[in-house]
């Protein structure tokens, strides 16, 4: 296959992309990592795919973080002209917002481990998580929650504080509201830096050695999934099929 470009987003320092630039490279990807932050978004004609990744700001929060703005255009262009997406956590905040769904504070409270989520039904037919198991682990270190999924969205997995964990927008554009980018050091350093969400966790599950052999399960399934995200990109892998409506752009 011909390799495809990827823009991979990092809206914040303290969420590289960890393992997931590893799998996509190791797919076949060429991966080009913009800080909107620091640097103006480039075009979106010159990629075939989009990865947008996780942050501590909130996807509404232009005062202090006036790029938000950009970013969420860069991803509604991207649901519009059908370039495959991928939204991790903000990211996937970000993606709902730019469509037309909604985002706000958790009433529930943060949610924040390793959990499972469940895969709904929409998820048999769908070429990335139709493959997965029906209830994956995933790594949550979230505080603000997707209350309203785009127009005409389809919901793929779901948890039980939070329902809107998975989903697909247009024919192409995924969000999820768990990350599967980490690694153990990445997830210790939000847990230095949040100590409040991090004791939301259930005992024992950030410590080193429990972090590190729950990544090695969370590769087992998401490995496969950032593959298969790379052969959508290079149009290897057919997108679900029937029609969607149309999508604001916000």
């Amino acid at each position: 296959m011909t390799p495809p470009r990827l823009l991979v987003i990092q809206p914040s320092d303290s969420d590289p992309a960890g393992r997931l630039a590893d799998w996509l490279t190791a797919a076949g990807a060429d991966i080009h990592i913009v800080a909107p932050a620091r640097e103006p978004l480039p075009a979106l004609d010159d990629y075939q795919g989009v990865v947008c990744l996780g942050g501590e700001m909130g996807a509404l929060d232009d005062r202090e973080h006036p790029w938000l703005s950009d970013v969420r255009l860069l991803l509604s262009k991207a649901v519009a002209t059908k370039t495959p997406t991928l939204a991790i956590c903000l990211g996937a905040q970000l993606l709902a917002a730019a469509t037309g769904g909604q985002v706000r504070r958790g009433d529930k409270g943060p949610e924040v481990g390793v959990l499972l989520v469940a895969k709904r039904d929409t998820a048999a037919r769908d070429p990335l998580f139709a493959e997965l198991p029906l209830t994956p682990d995933v790594l949550q270190f979230h505080h603000d929650e997707i209350t309203l999924l785009p127009p005409g969205a389809e919901l793929l997995a779901s948890s039980p504080r939070y329902a809107n964990q998975a989903f697909r927008v247009g024919s192409v554009g995924y969000g999820v509201q768990f990350h599967i980018e980490t690694t153990p050091e990445i997830v210790l350093k939000w847990a230095e830096l949040a100590p409040d969400e991090a004791a939301m966790a259930r005992p024992g599950q950030l410590e080193p050695d429990a972090l590190a052999e729950a990544h090695i399960t969370l590769a087992e399934v998401w490995q496969p999934f950032a593959q298969r995200f790379v052969q959508l990109s290079a149009g290897e892998l057919a997108p679900v099929a029937g029609s969607f409506r149309s999508l604001p752009l916000v």
